[in-house]
């Protein structure tokens, strides 16, 4: 119980077993933001050194996690704007957005805000992370089941006239539902499985069942993680020497030798960081794209609030754990200033996330400068992540989906919920996963302050829940 006692060498052994195994979870939810995989590698470590230069906890992670990636994407309605612009247009607005989600979440902490986060009703988080579960896990399977991914499923879909009819009048009717447009994909892809893909299916499943069951199969002395390594390893190897058809990370491009921070006194030598040109990032079109800048002060000042709910979960969890007080205000000002720094690089925003703190905390960390050390080690191998240029989206989609699918199949936490509780958590789900995260969370705090007078009368340890 405590913090434990700083030991460096300990924090360099877990610093870089968090680098090694996180490196699949960045590709892979770069690919749910929208943009290239590579891109999680390239934007990964600036983010994080900032977390660990400001944070209070030696044992939390941040970066992009499953929940971050899918709310930008979302409120941005990056298809759309990908498909119209192109991808350098879709990484600065996605930058803008993280511009502005740090600076409501410093303003947050200013506001006190972190001290009334914990008053965020149970059932409304427990539906939220469900809706958001089943989000990501149908932006994961397309690459997991076909060639190209998503497209194909909507040419399949399109040449299916009821199919295409059902989510025509989806579109016309309930613009906003487009996490129902993803769903009706999904259960169009499970009900016509001899379309699959039939080698990125094989990787697919075989890799979602490795990881999730590895733990019990390896030997217990390998850290956590080891079996993500052994399956993006394992495809890689699989993608590079036979005709493997299905997508592929790509070609990862090496930084421009003039480009990264001029270290002074080096003779020249450049810490490899790219930063954005902050004018293309600040000209970036981002309320008119959102709907006005009263929506993107509402809809970042939300992506914020949720974000930290995350932050405090964990943080929270090390407190009953582990005896290790916490700060909310720090905590919520290193997620705005880690966002700020993630919108020089081009990533989308930040916040804690759970699985890479729990490993961290497995595997001995000490103190903030595991994360330190992990955020200087991924941003100094980029120029050596060529390997991964082959490895199979499929591999990818089993990293994030081994991660959410029992929790969306087996919702223990949503059946727990009795009363009228248990309707506003899973209408708080549903809406999550058919609209978007924002307008699920939005919407499930409604559905709470209308059945106020229907809940039971709270017992000291209700208040406490």
């Amino acid at each position: 119980m405590g913090r434990p006692k700083f030991d460096p060498l300990r924090d360099l052994i877990s610093g870089a077993i968090m680098a090694a195994t996180s490196v699949p979870q960045l590709v892979a939810y770069a690919e749910t933001v929208g943009y290239a995989g590579w891109r999680g590698l390239a934007t990964a470590g600036p983010p994080l050194l900032m977390w660990g230069l400001v944070t209070g906890s030696p044992f939390m992670n941040a970066g992009v996690t499953a929940i971050t990636a899918l709310m930008s994407k979302s409120d941005l309605d990056g298809e759309s704007y990908l498909r119209e612009h192109g991808e350098e247009a879709y990484v600065e607005l996605v930058a803008a957005y993280s511009m502005y989600c740090g600076i409501a979440s410093v303003v947050l902490a200013v506001l006190g805000f972190a001290k009334l986060a914990g008053l965020v009703p149970k059932p409304v988080r427990t539906g939220f992370k469900w809706g958001c579960a089943v989000s990501v896990l149908t932006s994961a399977l397309p690459n997991g089941l076909y060639d190209t991914g998503a497209s194909q499923i909507k040419s399949l879909v399109a040449s299916n006239g009821t199919w295409n009819t059902m989510i025509a009048w989806i579109k016309i009717n309930v613009p906003q539902a487009t996490g129902a447009i993803s769903v009706m994909g999904i259960f169009y892809s499970l009900l016509h499985p001899w379309e699959w893909a039939v080698v990125p299916a094989i990787v697919f499943v075989v890799g979602t069942w490795f990881i999730m069951n590895g733990q019990n199969l390896l030997p217990k002395f390998l850290p956590p993680g080891t079996e993500v390594i052994l399956v993006t390893a394992l495809t890689t190897w699989y993608s590079m020497n036979f005709d493997y058809s299905g997508g592929v990370v790509g070609e990862i491009p090496t930084l421009d030798a003039e480009a990264g921070i001029l270290i002074p006194g080096t003779n020249g030598w450049r810490f490899p960081v790219e930063i954005m040109d902050y004018r293309k990032v600040l000209n970036a079109p981002l309320a008119e794209s959102i709907g006005g800048w009263h929506i993107l002060a509402v809809t970042s000042t939300l992506f914020a609030a949720v974000n930290f709910l995350s932050i405090m979960g964990i943080a929270s969890g090390f407190e009953s754990e582990n005896g290790i007080s916490w700060s909310p205000d720090r905590e919520l000002v290193a997620q705005g200033l880690s966002c700020g720094v993630a919108a020089l690089v081009g990533s989308a925003p930040v916040s804690g996330s759970l699985s890479r703190s729990l490993v961290s905390r497995m595997t001995g960390t000490t103190s903030q400068l595991a994360c330190i050390l992990t955020a200087f080690i991924w941003i100094l191998a980029m120029p050596y992540m060529s390997i991964m240029s082959s490895t199979p989206k499929a591999a990818l989609s089993a990293v994030i989906v081994s991660a959410v699918v029992k929790g969306v199949c087996l919702p223990k936490d949503l059946m727990k919920l009795q009363g009228i509780n248990f309707l506003v958590g899973w209408g708080t789900g549903i809406v999550t996963a058919l609209l978007s995260p924002t307008l699920g969370f939005g919407i499930g705090l409604i559905f709470y302050v209308l059945s106020m007078p229907f809940q039971p009368k709270q017992t000291k340890s209700t208040k406490q829940d």
